[in-house]
């Protein structure tokens, strides 16, 4: 693995001065930019951003869909030794209001639609010279480089707020250097590699990582999956990215038999658990490896990336370089065999400087490990499975019971097409299995106790999905995660009224 960078605006400077004829980012609309005009932008971005703000450590929110001008602004304000706040564009105005104000932020970058919802919920913030379209088209270059510490807070990225309200973990210019390099050699990019986000909002993590090696990003901003396919085949991507929900819509697809990827050679998901029925049928369907990897927004966000040379179903693969990674009992906080589940922690140079509003290190031990709340466990070839998070594992008959596993199962069944299973009180047992389903060929609630039983002989007794019902839909975060806190709540309610 190649030394990272000091500080990570130096990212598109060191690409530029490499490749300045290259393209650096381009959109399947036709937009592009190389990497010199991606230079450049960035310097006259950095300008803008230290006139509209008082100085160094100011904190800049912005909020944007799939569009260069996010890595103008980006690199822009961290090059003007700023902080940067990514927020996700697509909660709603209060939400968008409440992390904006919950991150400090003297400056907020945006695009016009976005920009009118936050000046209805927070009038006080200037929003005068909000506009991210008029920042990157900027001419110019700043006086003076702002100094920066690999130590200085870079961002401050929210945690999803799926298990409770979300919380601004600050990383350093180290912390994502580092994890910069690390996606780069565990994705096996390079300085020739194209690669494909399909993926609804932009994620510095590959931002960073093509970057670092002077890699080509092609943003694909249409949400239709076969559109995203050709582009792939169009540009020649050696890469493809997506969440793990669209691609179980792939992976179900009518049409999938008639789909090809010519140049792909991975595809990767993230940001919550890919079935491994999808992962399977697309692997076999276009003859490459689908892989996950592991990580939170408290490490940067990587730890582990699925093997392309030996990938398994279900694994999250090996640790990525200077990681480590211990699994522990989840009563006595020491560390387990071989195979055996616990609480995942782990350790290395991408661990955030710590949560905004409390010391530093604060969310560490003694020893530097940091305690994931994911239960998991570690095979014998160093490779992660991740089981399910510590906060909805949940006890039955005092046995303890994975939702994950049971969505596997019930994911498994023809007439599912998506699911999430909660805890429900039980005054026996303590708590028990409920589902949640989307069976669009189910007729009636006869029907889909039966989908449950079939499910049922497949699973132990205390796995058992006790309740059942049908929604459209499945809620999920921007990211894709399951809203597991507003689904329980919803699911209660359904089965009161019966």
């Amino acid at each position: 693995m190649r030394d990272p960078v000091s500080r990570l605006d130096d990212l598109p400077r060191i690409a530029a001065r490499n490749h300045p004829d290259r393209v650096a980012v381009r959109t399947d609309r036709g937009e592009s930019l190389t990497f010199g005009e991606l230079e450049r932008r960035v310097d006259a971005c950095a300008a803008r951003i230290a006139a509209l703000t008082e100085g160094p450590g100011t904190v800049v929110a912005l909020t944007s869909a799939l569009h260069p001008d996010f890595v103008v602004a980006y690199y822009g304000a961290l090059r003007a030794g700023r902080v940067v706040v990514p927020v996700n564009p697509m909660l709603r105005a209060e939400g968008l209001a409440r992390l904006v104000a919950a991150s400090g932020a003297a400056l907020v970058l945006t695009v016009p639609e976005i920009a009118e919802r936050l000046d209805t919920e927070v009038p006080a913030l200037d929003l005068a010279d909000s506009s991210l379209n008029d920042l990157s088209l900027i001419e110019g270059r700043p006086a003076d480089r702002v100094p920066v510490e690999p130590g200085d807070v870079a961002c401050v990225h929210f945690t999803s707020g799926t298990t409770g309200a979300p919380k601004g973990v600050c990383q350093t210019h180290h912390n994502l250097a580092v994890n910069a390099a690390q996606t780069a050699h565990a994705h096996g990019l390079g300085p020739a590699s194209v690669t494909l986000n399909h993926l609804p909002t932009f994620h510095p993590m590959h931002l960073n990582a093509a970057l670092f090696v002077g890699a080509e990003q092609v943003l694909a901003t249409d949400p239709d999956l076969a559109a995203s396919l050709r582009t792939a085949n169009e540009v020649g991507a050696h890469r493809y990215y997506s969440l793990p929900m669209r691609l179980s819509r792939l992976a179900a697809h009518p049409e999938l038999s008639g789909m090809r990827l010519t140049s792909v050679e991975a595809v990767y998901s993230g940001g919550s658990a890919l079935p491994v029925a999808a992962a399977s049928r697309l692997s076999e369907h276009f003859g490459i490896p689908v892989l996950q990897g592991y990580g939170l927004a408290e490490t940067s966000p990587m730890t582990h990336c699925g093997d392309r040379s030996r990938p398994k179903p279900g694994s999250c693969g090996p640790s990525v370089p200077l990681t480590e990674c211990r699994i522990v009992d989840l009563t006595t906080g020491k560390p387990v065999g071989t195979g055996e589940r616990g609480e995942i922690q782990v350790r290395g140079p991408q661990l955030m400087k710590g949560y905004l509003g409390e010391p530093a290190g604060a969310a560490f031990n003694a020893e530097g490990w940091f305690a994931t709340g994911d239960v998991g466990l570690v095979d014998e070839d160093g490779e992660l499975f991740v089981v399910d998070r510590l906060k909805d594992v949940f006890k039955c008959d005092n046995e303890l019971v994975s939702p994950q596993e049971v969505e596997g199962v019930l994911l498994r069944h023809p007439s599912v097409v998506d699911c999430v299973v909660v805890d429900h009180p039980d005054p026996f047992s303590g708590a028990v299995a409920a589902a949640l389903v989307v069976a669009p060929g189910v007729p009636d609630q006869p029907a889909l106790d039966a989908v449950a039983a079939e499910v049922n002989a497949e699973l132990p007794y205390y796995q058992h999905i006790r309740h059942i019902r049908a929604v459209p839909e499945i809620a999920r975060s921007g990211g894709g995660k399951v809203r597991r806190q507003e689904l329980r709540q919803h699911l209660a309610t359904l089965l009161t009224a019966d």
